[in-house]
């Protein structure tokens, strides 16, 4: 068993050259939970040179061989499950109901969608007078977020060790603790020496250095559309390939018609659901001027059902958000749309009664938000939602792809209305009346939102290089 300020590089777990520390805190009481290292340039060379020789090798074996190593993670993975969930909710404050029912199941998944892609995964096929094959693009970056961080692990390593790629793994300081978990369970499966590697620290050295280096061939980044802009442009002078997934505004269009009650409550729930700490959460509510006084109701009398509450505690409650950085962002952008005009129907400053000592927010609504207000144009990544009156269908379509991201869409009502208004959303992601996404779909979006597509086989995808082999047959 390592300590939280080791990396595990090369198949061991190893002291850091950096001797820079940082303190993980618990959001739900602001009390320290762990030290990691700040690894520097330094560390990320270590591990970037232990990638690089385990390449060639790696990327030599079978699918056959790669697949035993996944299901043999997947065993780790479920034996080890609760140990996950706990960790989630400990370091960034998900309630352990959430933790374990949504949070910890997303790496699960991701485990069995892999298998089953890579089982019938295509790395050739002949075309006329050759033969295309899929090939290992090298040594991957994964630099991966806090809100989400087993899900985001599991969807960058699991295409990479499925498609013949090394890798070294970067999460966000935030939230780190379960990339550490997941460093050990790679350790239970006997990985060859240097496929795998962790490196703790920041996005400014560690993130850059990476971004950066000339033996990285591709970066993989979760995050915001600001640090995702830094990505692109460390990694621009090795014209190394850049995936991303940033951020969102998703819009949740309530057609005419629609159920009410139903899906504006709904609506409400998964916008403060993880307390809004999603990318592709529908943060915009758009209903029609006809229903929109109803609606309002509606969605104050949902918020002002969800209580909030400690990670440990069971329930179905929302927990804080992860940090002092996003408490004051909220609070900031909540005192922005005070001070725009919209009009506040629940929630709004401060802390909930009796939850002061931890990073608690009170969930938010607004009413008569326009459009072009930051509120509404702003990902906030909070349990604020804003409510937006549109016209007809035609301005609803224009207010919800009035956006600079594309990254998630929802559309409520009649199902061949539905459809007709997903096909004009610009959004990598639109789920009709409710519809879940599966672990098989590929996860992205449009704009700044971001580019490439993770999940399942689509996320393959962005981790192969395609070669054509002329004149070769089978």
């Amino acid at each position: 068993m390592s300590d939280s300020t080791q990396f595990y590089i090369n198949g061991k777990w190893v002291t850091p050259r950096s001797t820079q520390r940082i303190e993980v805190e618990h959001p739900g009481d602001r009390s320290s939970i762990a030290t990691i290292t700040a690894g520097s340039a330094e560390d990320v060379n270590d591990a970037v040179a232990a990638a690089k020789a385990a390449f060639p090798g790696y990327s030599k074996t079978t699918p056959m061989q790669r697949e035993a190593w996944l299901s043999d993670l997947l065993e780790v993975y479920n034996r080890r499950y609760e140990e996950i969930a706990a960790t989630i909710s400990l370091e960034m404050g998900a309630p352990i109901d959430f933790a374990r029912e949504q949070q910890a199941r997303t790496g699960q998944a991701h485990l069995e969608a892999g298998l089953a892609a890579l089982r019938r995964f295509p790395f050739a096929h002949d075309v006329e007078g050759g033969r295309v094959v899929r090939e290992p693009i090298g040594v991957c970056a994964l630099i991966t977020p806090w809100n989400w961080p087993i899900n985001q692990i599991a969807c960058k390593v699991v295409p990479a060790l499925a498609t013949g790629c090394t890798m070294v793994l970067k999460p966000s300081e935030v939230a780190p603790l379960s990339a550490l978990l997941w460093a050990r369970m790679i350790d239970e499966i006997g990985l060859p020496p240097g496929v795998f590697n962790l490196v703790n620290g920041d996005g400014a050295t560690a993130g850059a250095a990476l971004a950066a280096h000339p033996d990285i061939d591709m970066v993989s980044f979760t995050g915001s559309t600001r640090a995702g802009a830094l990505i692109a442009s460390n990694g621009a002078q090795t014209v190394k390939r850049i995936t991303q997934e940033l951020g969102g505004k998703s819009p949740n269009v309530i057609l005419d018609g629609a159920d009410l009650k139903r899906f504006v409550r709904a609506g409400v729930l998964h916008c403060m659901s993880n307390s809004g700490q999603s990318c592709n959460a529908p943060t915009r509510m758009l209903v029609s001027e006809r229903d929109y006084p109803a609606a309002v109701e509606i969605a104050r009398e949902a918020a002002e059902s969800i209580s909030v509450g400690r990670p440990g505690k069971s329930g179905e409650h929302i927990g804080p958000v992860v940090s002092s950085v996003q408490y004051e962002k909220i609070q900031s952008m909540i005192g922005v749309g005070i001070e725009e005009g919209a009009r506040l129907v629940c929630g709004g400053q401060g802390k909930p009664v009796g939850l002061e000592d931890g990073y608690y927010v009170r969930p938010t609504v607004f009413a008569d938000v326009r459009n072009d207000m930051r509120i509404a144009r702003e990902e906030i990544f909070g349990p604020v939602l804003a409510l937006i009156p549109y016209r007809d269908r035609a301005d609803a379509i224009r207010l919800a792809n009035d956006t600079p991201y594309g990254l998630a869409a929802y559309v409520q009502g009649d199902a061949a209305q539905a459809e007709a208004v997903a096909a004009e959303l610009r959004a990598g992601m639109v789920h009709l009346n409710g519809a879940p996404q599966s672990f098989e779909a590929p996860f992205g979006g449009y704009k700044q939102s971001g580019n490439g597509r993770e999940w399942g086989a689509y996320g393959f995808e962005d981790f192969l290089e395609t070669k054509v082999i002329n004149g070769a047959h089978r």
